[in-house]
């Protein structure tokens, strides 16, 4: 009977027409780029729904095509690595931006109008950003050689290129802002786009010599750093630009001198920069954004009004997740007055282990920035930034590592020690007690800021974690109570989230609507008339998978920590039919609390998004899938997580293991667990500590700890202060114990701290000399994640080669 279902799937329709794959026998002996099977081969295919940006005034909503794939050709092209950074050396620009998009059009809210844009050609737009009057949407155009500044005209339905300088976002990856009052952009032009870069010279070369200091200077395993002083010069070359503000007439003026800047922004009267600059020396120790810079106020001309800080370089911050620099930091304007900077200044050392009473000090300065800066508060724990709202309401957020508290209040700004009143506390991991996110406006200024009404109503959505899944949700805070009141909730069986208010009482907004076999689609809710409007009408990207089944399972591990998966069964699957073969995809997680630790973070209602990226592909294989089981480290009694790593590990997968042969779907002898990153590390753990499972599939991981040794993950404690724990997690260590096949897939230009291909390298090495049955595979030119339409298909069929020869045991003919 299975063997008739799992036919019976496989004939599953398709729409495209591709190779046939290869039989397991000759996957070990082939070589080159193979195509999975056209069921799978789809998914990599798939469009889905376009990202949408509202306008300001609430009057559009522009939506962007996303480009999911690459070419290999795209990804061989040259780039440097240098200070962290992988460059375009072509057109100045970052070579591995995720978020770019290949077509743009718009829709009016009100229905009346649909805008298609065309005329661009062959290139990605990315950083697409709206003027704050709502007229125009910018973004950058890139081509291969080059990456300049555009913008739709909504008014005139007019496509246009601001300016023809060249664009550089190198160092400061935003190459472009708006100025609040829309008059104009404030660009980074890369002003050495037409020059030769500096050659690497033989008759230069001089050794690399580094000392320490006896300072201690913990760092992780930082990659793609400068390396000699040919890169440092390549650093400079590349890095350094030039600020322009471009007018709307395409008219550019220079801000300024050159600089290699981190950061600038515009304050929210238009009429200062705040400017972030890198200095030398640089180091090779760590990554660009900890190189000492130069922090200052300076004019639309360029000349400087006040010098902030000279922040020396950061190669010696003390080890902890919650630790920080010495000195100035976190520079920001507020968003609710026309011209005043604030900034955070440790009172530890940057230490959080210090004992004090206050860590952080928050200061403001406030134009002409001739006076002393003002303290603005005192943090008593690390400052984790202000949501700016007006003069009487804004809301401060600190935070610590140790219990993984967060905290958030709600100041006065004009006078924030003044009786601050507690609005939130809870672990950051506790998604039950998350009161959500406010809804911004664009205020007066035309800057960004909380929507709040008549100084006591702010507005908040948020996912609605609870027992029964997430029920997003829109309130209305009051201040001035202190109290929330709910406007609105997703109903059953859809699970609809707010994207952006249309009114000032929350009784009109545009929301994402989707249910278990309904796309996901944008609409218009009116609560006073109690209507819905649809405003997107995209298709489902999936139609070969519409019957697939989806049910959310909750379960028990052994300690009594509460667990909970979701579990897709195939199209056509009926109960009576039996066990079939299941894949497990997880992921561990850290969490100091038994409670959070089992909370229910998905809706048994989204949309089932068969992605490539995960096991939702095998499905057209007959095989079940069980997606992110939960498995928590809890650290609990004074103790941390990772004590205990190994056994609640192996707990919450004998656990998930025992619920799907309750429940009748799987044989324990016929499950594969899988996962990616630490979700890799798991997979080695578990085949190393366990036999639940038939087989594995590790997609770039950590396997040896010990060449992370500055801490990984949730883990503060450096190798010398946790030698057991190092060692115990380490699967490397534990390799002789494995006795299951392991797939290994990683990407050759793996940047990841702590994911650096060699790992992979090193523990394939492992399992071959001591006889153990594994196949490595190693992605050209693919970083931490696989972007390449060649190499995604590639792994689909690798996966499903595995899949087929060692779980199916049906191997193709």
């Amino acid at each position: 009977m299975k063997k008739r279902f799992i036919a019976s799937v496989l004939g599953l329709a398709c729409t495209l027409s591709l190779n046939t794959h290869a039989a397991p026998s000759q996957a070990a002996v082939q070589s080159g780029y193979q195509m999975p099977s056209p069921e799978l081969a789809q998914v990599v295919e798939a469009k889905l729904a376009p990202r949408s940006m509202l306008s300001p005034d609430g009057q559009y909503v522009a939506l962007l095509e996303r480009r999911r794939v690459e070419s290999l050709q795209a990804l061989a092209k040259p780039e440097l690595k240098l200070a962290g950074i992988k460059l375009n050396p072509k057109n100045f620009s970052r070579s591995r931006v995720r978020n770019k998009y290949t077509a743009l059009s718009f829709k009016a809210v009100d229905g009346s109008k649909s805008i298609e844009v065309d005329g661009l050609g062959e290139g990605i737009m990315r950083s697409p950003q709206w003027s704050s009057d709502s007229r125009y949407l910018s973004f950058v155009w890139e081509t291969p050689d080059s990456a300049t500044l555009w913008f739709y005209d909504i008014q005139n339905q007019a496509l246009q290129q601001l300016s023809d300088l060249a664009l550089n976002s190198v160092v400061a990856a935003k190459p472009y802002q708006w100025l609040p009052d829309a008059s104009g952009v404030i660009i980074n032009h890369a002003i050495n786009a037409d020059k030769q870069a500096p050659e690497d010279d033989a008759s230069t070369v001089v050794p690399v010599i580094q000392q320490t200091t006896g300072e201690k200077a913990p760092a992780r395993t930082y990659q793609n750093l400068l390396t000699s002083p040919h890169d440092e010069a390549l650093f400079k070359f590349y890095g350094q630009g030039q600020l322009y503000r471009v007018s709307l007439d395409g008219k550019a003026t220079k801000v300024g001198n050159p600089a290699l800047f981190r950061r600038f922004s515009v304050s929210p009267d238009s009429t200062n920069l705040l400017i972030g600059a890198l200095n030398e020396p640089f180091s090779y120790q760590v990554p660009y954004y900890r190189f000492a810079a130069t922090w200052s106020i300076r004019g639309m001309s360029g000349y400087e009004r006040k010098q902030l800080a000279q922040q020396p370089l950061a190669d010696n911050i003390p080890q902890g997740f919650d630790s920080v620099r010495t000195g100035p930091r976190d520079f920001e304007w507020r968003a609710d007055k026309g011209a005043t900077v604030i900034w955070a200044e440790a009172q530890d050392g940057g230490d959080m282990k210090t004992d004090v009473p206050h860590h952080d000090y928050v200061y403001s300065l406030s134009a002409p920035f001739k006076r002393k800066p003002k303290l603005f508060a005192k943090v008593e724990r690390r400052f984790a930034g202000i949501t700016w709202g007006n003069d009487t309401v804004a809301t401060l957020s600190e935070w610590r590592f140790s219990d993984r508290m967060l905290r958030t209040w709600v100041i006065q700004p004009d006078d924030a020690s003044s009786s601050p009143v507690l609005f939130s506390e809870r672990s950051y991991n506790d998604a039950y007690k998350d009161p959500g996110n406010p809804i911004y406006t664009t205020n007066d200024l035309g800057a960004r800021v909380m929507k709040v009404i008549g100084d006591r109503y702010v507005f908040l959505r948020g996912n609605g974690a609870s027992e029964k899944g997430n029920i997003p949700f829109l309130d209305r805070y009051d201040v001035k109570t202190n109290s929330t009141q709910r406007l609105w909730q997703s109903q059953a069986p859809y699970y609809e989230r707010v994207v952006g208010m249309l009114d000032d009482e929350g009784r009109r907004f545009i929301t994402v609507r989707e249910s278990k076999t309904e796309q996901p689609n944008l609409f218009i809710r009116d609560l006073d008339n109690n209507a819905l409007t649809q405003l997107t009408e995209f298709p489902h990207p999936y139609p070969a998978f519409k019957g697939v089944q989806k049910e959310q399972l909750r379960y028990q591990r052994d300690d009594g920590v509460e667990l909970s998966g979701t579990l897709y069964l195939p199209p056509g699957y009926d109960p009576s039919q039996g066990s079939i073969p299941v894949l497990m995809w997880a992921y561990p997680l850290e969490y100091k609390d038994k409670d959070v630790a089992s909370q229910v973070r998905e809706s048994p209602y989204e949309f089932t998004y068969i992605g490539y990226w995960g096991p939702m592909p095998y499905l057209a294989k007959g095989i079940a899938v069980f997606d992110d089981p939960k498995m928590p480290i809890v650290g609990v009694d004074g103790k941390e997580p990772n004590d205990t790593f190994r056994k609640q590990l192996v707990a919450s997968a004998q656990a998930a293991v025992d619920v799907l042969v309750e429940k009748g779907v799987a044989d324990k002898d016929n499950i594969a667990i899988a996962g990616h990153s630490y979700g890799a590390f798991m997979v080695a753990n578990l085949l190393a500590h366990s036999d639940l499972f038939k087989t594995g599939i590790a997609r770039s991981g950590a396997y040896n700890r010990t060449l992370t040794p500055f801490g990984f993950q949730g883990e503060e404690r450096n190798f010398w202060e946790g030698q057991d724990v190092y060692a115990n997690m380490s699967p490397f260590f534990h390799v002789d114990k494995i006795n299951e096949p392991m797939l290994m897939i990683h990407g050759k230009e793996d940047p990841n701290s702590g994911t650096f291909p060699m790992q992979s390298e090193r523990m394939y090495a492992a399992m071959k000399g001591l006889g153990k049955d594994a196949r490595l595979v190693m992605l050209p030119y693919e970083a931490h994640g696989y972007r390449a339409r060649k190499s995604l298909l590639h792994v689909l069929w690798e996966q499903e080669q595995w899949l087929d020869k060692y779980l199916l045991n049906t191997p193709s003919e």
